[in-house]
């Protein structure tokens, strides 16, 4: 591909992309505005995006490229940004839709947040990719620079229960992890050839893992996010329309923070013409939707405990006809419903020579559904949340249902002071629950409590979160969790689920982290030899 560049031109645009004569290229070091409008005049002219670029951007003196792009110093000179971002709103008005802000993203950091206030930010499925702090890597009773818990404390928690069993929780949890990190060390010594980092971390894992129910739902966690626009909009609308204060901020907040980067892409968000309306009908549909609901609320009248359990509640009969309908149906020219395919025949040409849980199931398996309804503890709710390919939602998280109280406490003798710390809190809720509301009453509830989720998911992502969350090496709640949803499966299903053969139907490890760090330590040796 010749350059359609002269060297004065290429000498402009080569900050701004990865090559200029190759017709696959990276943009680089340009604002998320003016990508976006880039992309938008691109998809109405005949021009190259590199000279789109050039000609009507940086060589356009209205649009104030340089100051944006940061070619000249940054100064004092409010009104010439502002024209600038005004010049590129204008290109996105006259040439892009709603589906431009899907090409301009951001990252955005958010700290000193609640696991539920995580739980709503996470929520939005399509156009975020979330990561959150580990309750398996980080110890979460470091205290804050107030010398106190890092719990959520927002006006809307001023109650003296509150502080006093969250604090219960935190002391305890900390009293905990150290016994329990030496009594699994003296039981899973170090073995040879296993580095004094692997084993460390492996067996500190393995405490955290089984404290980690402790920990109640308003503890603060740190999130980092990456979105597109469009998505961050409809993030922003309906974090104000949550019934968390804490969300509603959070929706200030992130509005106020992407306006920086994504001006033209949040404007809507919280606006009186389109964002504000929406949110008001969030918030007024959920009211409505509570007082059409007969039911307790989630803490009260606490009985027998309700054991973890993964019921299938709804599957398609039909589902191997139309899984090899739509496998067959790109290569055939016949109509989607006309196909007359060889079940066993497809299935085997299609699935049989998967090699490993990377080489993903086609789309196909997508046209296969179920809908599962969940009993298990929070924690391993937050875990399995983060898969997106799936519709879900849960009930508020209370304590009617009960908790767990993991095995291997019970084996270290530390069982009495992991179940007096959840009782008391357990107590606590009840009362904020009467006097400040169910959802409000979350935060003091320890993850080890049960919650009630459903999910409603295609074959293809049970066969990705069923073989990725049943490895050895997973925490074991929401291993027993993936291998109960592939056994429903499997009984209803078996020629379709008989190809997801890297599901681990096994039992764990015992020191679950073991092997992982173990071959980190391979890794970090195998780069320290190319280093060298």
């Amino acid at each position: 591909m010749e350059s359609e560049f002269s060297t004065a031109e290429a000498t402009l645009l080569e900050r701004y992309f990865t090559n200029l004569d190759r017709p696959v290229f990276a943009l680089r070091n340009l604002p998320e505005v003016v990508k976006g409008a880039l992309f938008s005049r691109y998809s109405r002219t005949e021009k190259s995006l590199r000279r789109v670029l050039l000609d009507e951007f940086i060589n356009e003196p209205d649009s104030g490229f340089e100051r944006l792009a940061g070619s000249l110093p940054a100064d004092d000179d409010l009104v010439a940004v502002r024209r600038a971002e005004e010049f590129y709103e204008r290109v996105l008005v006259g040439y892009g839709d709603d589906s431009v802000a899907e090409l301009a993203g951001a990252h955005v950091a958010v700290e000193q947040v609640s696991t539920l206030a995580a739980k709503a930010v996470e929520d939005s499925r399509i156009g975020i990719s979330p990561l959150e702090k580990s309750t398996r890597y980080v110890r979460f009773d470091r205290p804050g620079a107030a010398g106190r818990y890092l719990y959520h404390r927002g006006p809307e928690l001023a109650h003296p229960d509150y502080e006093r069993a969250a604090d219960t929780l935190f002391e305890t949890y900390s009293s905990l992890v150290e016994p329990a990190t030496l009594a699994i060390r003296e039981r899973y010594p170090q073995e040879e050839g296993e580095t004094d980092r692997a084993w460390k971390s492996a067996t500190r894992a393995k405490a955290l893992d089984l404290l980690r129910g402790l920990l109640p739902a308003g503890t603060l966690t740190n999130l980092g996010l990456f979105g597109n626009g469009r998505a961050f909009e409809y993030l922003i609308t309906k974090m104000a329309a949550h019934e968390l204060p804490e969300c509603q901020a959070l929706a200030s907040d992130l509005h106020r923070e992407l306006s920086l980067v994504i001006p033209a892409f949040v404007r809507r968000a919280l606006d009186e013409r389109y964002g504000a309306p929406a949110a008001q009908r969030l918030a007024s549909t959920r009211n409505r939707m509570k007082a059409l609901t007969r039911s307790p609320l989630a803490g009260v009248d606490r009985g027998r405990d309700v054991e973890p359990s993964v019921r299938l509640i709804e599957f398609d009969k039909d589902a191997e006809r139309k899984v090899v309908a739509a496998a067959l149906f790109p290569h055939s020219n016949l109509p989607l419903d006309h196909q007359t395919p060889d079940v066993a025949a497809v299935l085997e040409s299609l699935l049989a020579d998967r090699a490993n849980r990377r080489q993903r199931a086609p789309r196909a398996l997508e046209h296969a559904q179920y809908e599962f309804e969940i009993v298990a503890n929070f924690a391993a709710y937050r875990d399995l949340h983060r898969h997106r390919m799936l519709t879900q939602d849960r009930q508020l998280l209370g304590t009617s249902l009960g908790y767990d109280l993991p095995s291997g406490l019970a084996e270290l003798g530390m069982q009495d002071a992991f179940a007096r710390g959840v009782e008391a809190a357990a107590g606590a809720h009840a009362r904020l629950e009467r006097e400040l509301g169910p959802a409000v009453a979350q935060y003091i509830v320890p993850l080890a409590f049960h919650v009630r989720w459903y999910f409603r998911v295609n074959l293809r992502e049970i066969y990705h979160l069923c073989e990725l969350r049943t490895t050895p090496q997973g925490h074991p709640d929401y291993r027993w969790i993936a291998q109960e949803m592939f056994r429903r499966v499997s009984e209803v299903h078996p020629r379709l689920a008989r190809y997801a053969r890297f599901v681990d139907m096994g039992p764990g490890d015992e020191l679950e982290r073991r092997k992982s760090e173990r071959r980190i330590d391979e890794k970090l040796d195998a780069l320290d030899h190319r280093v060298r």
